[in-house]
């Protein structure tokens, strides 16, 4: 299936499309004229002609036969601690082998998180995390030998509706952001232009986890 709608676009497929910084990765990619393909499971809110989504769930096991996918991002996942090993590790991983062989692929890139380095959140999200880190370096020396890069992106504190529970409180948005060096979170749209830097500019880069966390893990007290 060739969902190319215009001179050298590209077809790019996108785990958890639907919201957050999945939705903002796919509408990057289509503003730059590329053709997206989203997987979630929930109906999609964008309406674009080059956009086709499917429901599902990441770990079916018949996922969308698109073997004309070029970029894939894995994006999807849940903060829920009792699915967090089956959806963010095990789902995740299904999810890139079923995609993997796809002869055209260029670039895997995966939505790890700023857990996965200090081991602040729930245990088993914080290992879902860092798990994902571990497996992308390990595809990353797989895929080498075709040319084939394959990254990850670690955000800390992002504005989605998944943390819409902060968000909406003053107390705790403000003491979340006073534990940023910038004192502040980042939107989802930033994650969504390093994504496309790491897939399409880059050529060079591979099994290497971005950072990008306001300055958050860096942040200390010094007393001498």
């Amino acid at each position: 299936m060739t969902l190319i709608y215009e001179e050298n676009a590209m077809n790019i497929v996108v785990s958890g499309a639907a919201s957050g910084i999945g939705r903002a990765i796919a509408e990057k990619f289509l503003r730059e004229g590329h053709s997206v393909c989203g997987i979630d499971l929930s109906v999609s809110a964008i309406t674009h002609p080059a956009y086709r989504h499917f429901v599902c769930d990441i770990r079916d096991e018949k996922l969308p036969e698109l073997p004309e996918t070029e970029i894939l991002i894995c994006s999807a996942g849940t903060q829920e601690e009792k699915d967090a090993i089956a959806v963010n590790l095990t789902g995740t991983i299904h999810f890139a082998e079923h995609f993997r062989p796809c002869e055209k692929l260029c670039a895997i890139l995966f939505i790890a998180s700023a857990s996965a380095r200090n081991g602040a959140e729930f245990p088993l999200y914080v290992a879902s995390k860092a798990g994902i880190v571990g497996y992308m370096k390990n595809l990353a020396l797989a895929e080498a030998k075709r040319g084939v890069t394959v990254n990850s992106i670690s955000p800390g504190g992002v504005i989605t509706p998944a943390n819409r529970h902060i968000l909406e409180s003053e107390e705790l948005y403000r003491a979340v952001l006073d534990e940023t060096l910038l004192g502040k979170w980042c939107e989802a749209e930033e994650i969504a232009e390093l994504a496309y830097f790491l897939t399409v500019v880059n050529r060079s880069m591979t099994g290497e986890d971005l950072l990008i966390d306001n300055g958050e893990m860096l942040k200390s007290n010094f007393i001498w």
